[in-house]
């Protein structure tokens, strides 16, 4: 277990972060990166805009809040160690998309009201089913719960946001591609770390299994409600404007309806989840489908 935490030690951390892919960046992108006018200018997707980077800053205020929460339930010092690196990540995370809420022309005073008017009431749910976990101090559950499912799908998502923003808007992509670089690291954590206290623990594995399964229903029903209603897409159509064919898991998104994206996205979650899950001896459980 030694060997394997000192990949995650902060001298690393420092090594591939601060001083590696976040060198000459501020709040994530580049120096006089702006977003799009068109993104500025058309209030149905400014507005669907800043409604997407609300989902971001409540998902990655549920990262902060059990990342920190579970430093001081974890049973070993390097484990501490690298809990402690992750609270920063999410506390940066935090800011990167807050401060994207800015750039949209959100006010500083109207922050907090704006973040409770749009957050999907199924992401706060999914959020809730964690923190109980963290709450208690399980450190099991709660590093399944956070390092395997709530970073599992925010990967999956960040990496399809960046495959349809890369072409069109630099600045959110670049934002998005240190993010996604800290979510690999956390993943890689949960697995090789609750691997070895899943074969200590077998006691827990039902417990985990299902709030595995909550957890995955409530996901899938924020999807759900961000596809399904997608007034943007109708919008895109409405002003003539040209979809973007990024191309993300074999697929090209620019063909395809709001519904079928959700099911790609959906599809390709639950499959890293089943993958993953497996690997520390986790039997994935099926969630119900919204």
């Amino acid at each position: 277990m030694a060997d394997f935490l000192s990949a995650y030690s902060i001298q690393n951390w420092l090594e591939s972060c601060p001083q590696g892919y976040l060198m000459n960046t501020e709040y994530g992108h580049g120096s006089g990166e702006q977003e799009p006018e068109l993104l500025q200018n058309n209030p149905v997707l400014h507005e669907d805009t800043i409604r997407t980077t609300v989902q971001l800053v409540v998902g990655e205020r549920c990262a902060l809040a059990a990342s920190s929460g579970l430093i001081n339930a974890a049973p070993d010092e390097a484990s501490k160690r690298f809990l402690a690196t992750q609270t920063l990540d999410e506390a940066r995370h935090v800011e990167i998309f807050t401060h994207r809420l800015y750039d949209l022309g959100v006010r500083r005073s109207e922050r907090e009201d704006v973040i409770k008017r749009l957050a999907n009431p199924n992401l706060v749910k999914f959020a809730e089913i964690l923190l109980e976990k963290v709450d208690k101090k399980d450190f099991v559950a709660g590093v399944v719960g956070q390092n395997i499912v709530l970073e599992g799908m925010a990967f999956s998502v960040f990496e399809m946001m960046y495959a349809m923003n890369q072409p069109v808007n630099p600045k959110f992509a670049h934002t998005l591609s240190g993010t996604i670089a800290d979510e690999r690291r956390h993943v890689g954590f949960g697995e090789n770390r609750i691997g070895t206290l899943i074969k200590d623990h077998p006691e827990k594995k039902p417990e985990v299994e299902r709030m595995q399964k909550e957890m995955s229903y409530y996901m899938l029903a924020t999807f759900a409600d961000a596809f399904r209603n997608n007034r943007a897409a109708a919008e895109m159509e409405h002003i003539g404007q040209e979809r973007v064919h990024a191309q993300w898991q074999g697929v090209d998104l620019g063909r395809m309806q709001p519904e079928e994206m959700e099911d790609v996205l959906a599809d390709t979650v639950l499959k890293e989840f089943k993958t993953r899950l497996g690997r520390i001896g986790i039997e994935y459980q099926t969630p119900v489908r919204p």
